[in-house]
């Protein structure tokens, strides 16, 4: 009993030192926590800032047909970033090209020891490409065509993982229930919030023959993300899932340039349905088109973005299909081709009715399985294309495609939250 009563009484006076010193280098002062690590922000490469705004989202002119599909609303979006032009088939091969090696090296056993003693990838260890342990990646055998070197795409495999937060709010949220509770049936492990999904994110260069049947298609199969023509036209064939790899990966290789001891940003992801209308309009609201007006033509009768303006006419624009991912003018907060060239993803699943979406930052999720039928697998794509007609190109003009849905006129580009406020804010 003696003993318990001295440790107490060395608990207490260790306790009583502790507070005595406690306060010292912020002179009793509340100062905040020290040692805090500094935020400039960032100005993202090939990004602009969209400043916070609201805007009226939906049809910009009469439409009784689509009213129950995008129904006017006035909504609020903060500020962001977005690229300026869709994400290009060089941009892309920097993805394609890091997925490639670091199959190489792990297959080479290219590790070294990092820091915190666990076993990281050597990027500075040469590759030798005529190593027979990265035969697989390569057509083999009778799978070769003509005896060239090919890359075998159904081996670009790469599993990215995101955070539910929706399901951790709803689960999980309630931090003020006390951790003793004997009711723990609602209590969930962390890991079941983090999703995995891995996905093969090679282009499907054969969307171009599959989309349109009775068309010679196969000279864009064959040369459209391989030849250097083409390297500055927006990558086409990749689903929404392949999309969403991209900006895990673009997340991952800005992060890792900065260090592990500077504070990281948010994660690059795919802009929101409202966030994308928002940005298209560059500031022109209730303006049908991205450039403001009502027309498609300027008053020279020029063509003002990439698209079908015709019965068979293509070209008329100046592009058979795609044009270069900053071909016309942009907008008034410098995007490119918000309307045309390729439709573009959005994060958001799609629904009939977005009248009933909440008027700040408005966003509608749904993570559909594999199993789940395709209804629910319906995600958003915002633009238009260079196969659409001029009212898929109006910045109220909603559609959808299924988020495992490769095509030839859907592409996309990110977007980052900005963390702060910016003085261009209002």
């Amino acid at each position: 009993m003696k003993r318990q009563s001295r440790a107490l009484l060395l608990m207490l006076v260790a306790l009583g030192l502790t507070w005595a010193s406690c306060g010292k280098k912020e002179n009793g002062q509340l100062l905040g926590a020290k040692d805090r690590p500094t935020w400039k922000g960032i100005n993202p490469f090939g990004m602009v800032y969209i400043p916070s705004g609201e805007f009226h989202a939906g049809p910009s002119d009469e439409d009784m047909s689509r009213s129950y599909v995008n129904r006017p609303k006035s909504v609020s979006i903060q500020g962001f970033f977005m690229d300026d032009t869709e994400i290009t088939n060089n941009e892309y091969r920097q993805f394609i090209e890091w997925v490639r090696d670091s199959l190489a090296h792990v297959k080479l056993d290219h590790y070294i020891e990092g820091d915190d003693g666990k076993q990281i990838v050597d990027w500075e260890q040469e590759i030798d490409w005529e190593d027979e342990t990265l035969a697989d990646l390569f057509y083999q055998g009778k799978d070769k065509f003509d005896g060239r070197t090919e890359y075998n795409a159904e081996k670009f495999v790469v599993e990215y993982e995101y955070y539910d937060w929706q399901k951790a709010a709803h689960y999980n949220g309630n931090w003020q229930r006390p951790v003793d509770t004997k009711d723990q049936s609602k209590r969930y492990s962390r890991q079941e919030f983090i999703v995995k999904k891995k996905v093969i994110v090679y282009p499907d260069t054969l969307s171009w023959i599959r989309d349109f049947a009775y068309s010679y298609n196969e000279p864009m199969t064959r040369n459209y993300f391989w030849h250097p023509a083409f390297d500055d036209y927006p990558v086409i064939g990749v689903n929404w899932h392949m999309a969403r790899a991209f900006c895990w990966w673009r997340t991952k290789l800005w992060n890792t340039y900065r260090g592990s001891k500077d504070v990281n940003t948010e994660d690059f992801r795919l802009p929101t349905e409202f966030e994308w209308e928002y940005a298209a309009r560059g500031g022109h609201d209730l303006a049908p088109y991205p450039w403001g007006g009502y027309y498609t033509r300027n008053s020279k009768g020029c063509l003002l973005a990439n698209f079908k303006p015709g019965r068979g006419n293509y070209p008329e624009d100046g592009g058979m299909y795609t044009v270069k991912a900053d071909a016309y003018f942009p907008n008034d907060y410098g995007l490119y081709n918000m309307a045309g060239n390729v439709a573009e993803w959005t994060i958001t699943a799609y629904t009939d009715n977005t009248g009933g979406l909440h008027d700040l930052e408005p966003d509608y999720r749904y993570d559909a399985k594999d199993d789940d039928p395709p209804a629910k697998k319906r995600k958003v794509i915002r633009g238009g294309s260079w196969k659409d007609i001029a009212y898929f190109l109006q910045t109220g003009t909603r559609t959808f495609e299924f988020q495992d849905t490769t095509k030839s006129y859907i592409g996309f580009r990110c977007a980052l939250t900005f963390l702060g406020r910016s003085i261009n804010d209002f």
